[in-house]
């Protein structure tokens, strides 16, 4: 955007608004108890304040003291907040003020407007937080006159040069429809059962901005707020290349191996090698510097990086020398948009030029009743747009009969389907591998024995005397095995 624009505070908020605030507006922040309205108000005020601006906090509900109280247990640096504070004090209880010939709003509107204009006149803050403003209705004798008066008093503050938020607690018996228009923007706090806490943004004059429900978090340094993500919006250009995996039977069968930029699905049984062979690709990318990163929605890390070098992939050099991170994911603590925003800090912090989901049930833990494949088709569709090789580890619940390639509906989104199997051969128990789809290039049709030992991954030659592979109890054909 040309204008220039203040921040919230809250990067992700930032981002959901194209930015931040425009400045010289009026916004509205709306939610029930403790959706994070006051927590949002210091956000916004201490980023004013960290920018040598003059920043004013008005409340008219909870005093001065407990939200400078609250606000350093959460981190803010509350000294740059100018507070006015206009709660009632213990004394209007103590001595049992009565109003016996004025309403309580002709006796009290006069004194509070001018508390607020000799603060303003005097501090002249170029950021202000009203909190909240449904108070001024109890200052007004109906509602034409609340409208009237609200809208006079933020003018008042434009014209000064501020930019306000004014907090509302908007709900079915008080409702805030008539400052949903006044204002300039229209923010809103949610807190459900299903979908946790939410942000959305449904006005904002002026600009344009990211629809929809966002992913919002309080923890003990403030609010996290994760946009969801938008694949359309990034592009990185970059050139598409072969990535072997290190082992040339397996390159054999891949025709060299996936293509930079592209979806790999590893499909198969429990324990068949889907994850080590991602590996493999990430052991042989380290050797040409690239950065790799794994997501672990199951295995343990100290198990898989065990297990890993148990196998001759060295993972804990490759993390040493940063060109691999290992990360667990626990799914029932994360939502799909925090997970996503995890991951593009990966690429775009970190430069990860290829990332694994292991696996897709883990993934789909967090997703809590939402639609999985819209989710990873976004994820998916974010990262081949930034150059990334995305690799997906899909576990099947079958170990032997009919073979399918998922069990979740997403062989569409991938480039290539690599798929392992368990084999049942003279009463031994061993493991095949074989490729479905490839998008870029050919592939090898047979299928191969695969082995994992402890020297690596051993690919044998193609199975071609063996038929009914896919159903798990193959016969030979020809020439038996041990002829």
């Amino acid at each position: 955007m040309l204008q220039d624009r203040l921040s919230t505070g809250i990067s992700g908020l930032d981002e959901v608004l194209y930015g931040g605030l425009v400045p010289a507006c009026a916004y509205l922040v709306r939610g029930g108890p403790g959706s994070g309205k006051t927590t949002l108000g210091l956000h916004f005020l201490t980023a004013g304040a960290a920018n040598g601006e003059k920043t004013l906090y008005i409340t008219l509900g909870e005093s001065a003291q407990q939200i400078g109280t609250n606000g350093g247990r959460l981190g803010f640096d509350m000294n740059g907040i100018a507070f006015l504070d206009l709660s009632p004090t213990s004394d209007f209880f103590t001595e049992i003020q009565t109003y016996d010939i004025f309403s309580p709003a002709e006796v009290e509107r006069e004194p509070t407007t001018k508390k607020i204009i000799e603060s303003v006149g005097s501090l002249k803050p170029k950021r202000v937080v009203l909190d909240a403003i449904a108070q001024f209705r109890y200052l007004s004798s109906d509602a034409f006159q609340f409208r009237k008066q609200v809208l006079s008093f933020i003018r008042f503050l434009l014209e000064q040069g501020a930019t306000v938020i004014f907090i509302s607690e908007g709900s079915d018996t008080a409702p805030d429809n008539d400052l949903q228009f006044m204002s300039d923007g229209v923010i809103n706090l949610n807190h459900g059962l299903s979908d946790g806490r939410t942000l959305n943004v449904t006005k904002f004059r002026g600009s344009n901005f990211h629809t929809g429900l966002h992913s919002m978090r309080l923890t003990n340094k403030g609010m996290e707020i994760s946009p969801r993500l938008q694949p359309e919006v990034y592009k990185r250009e970059f050139i598409v290349q072969t990535i072997p995996s290190g082992v040339p039977e397996l390159d054999e069968l891949l025709h060299g191996g996936i293509e930079r930029g592209t979806v790999t699905i590893f499909t198969g049984s429990t324990g068949v090698g889907k994850t080590t062979i991602g590996l493999q690709f990430m052991k042989e990318a380290a050797g040409r510097g690239e950065r790799s990163v794994v997501y672990c929605f199951e295995e343990p890390e100290e198990i898989l990086l065990h297990r890993c070098e148990s196998i001759n992939i060295p993972v804990n050099a490759m993390s040493d020398r940063g060109t691999l991170s290992v990360i667990p994911v626990e799914p029932l603590y994360f939502n799909p948009d925090e997970f996503a925003n995890m991951v593009r800090q990966e690429v775009e912090q970190k430069k990860a030029q290829i990332v694994m989901i292991d696996s897709v049930a883990g993934y789909r833990l967090s997703l809590r009743g939402e639609d999985l494949i819209s989710h990873l088709h976004a994820l998916c569709k974010y990262l081949q747009n930034m150059g990334v090789t995305v690799i997906l580890v899909n576990e099947l619940e079958t170990i032997t009969g009919d073979f399918r390639a998922t069990d979740v509906g997403i062989s569409y989104m991938a480039d290539n389907i690599i798929f392992l199997r368990y084999i049942e051969v003279q009463g031994q128990l061993r493991k095949a591998i074989g490729v479905i789809k490839k998008r870029m290039s050919d592939f090898e049709k047979t299928m191969r024995e695969i082995e994992i030992t402890r020297y690596g991954i051993k690919v044998g030659k193609p199975l071609t005397n063996l038929r009914g592979i896919l159903s798990g109890t193959p016969e030979f054909i020809g020439k038996q095995e041990n002829e």
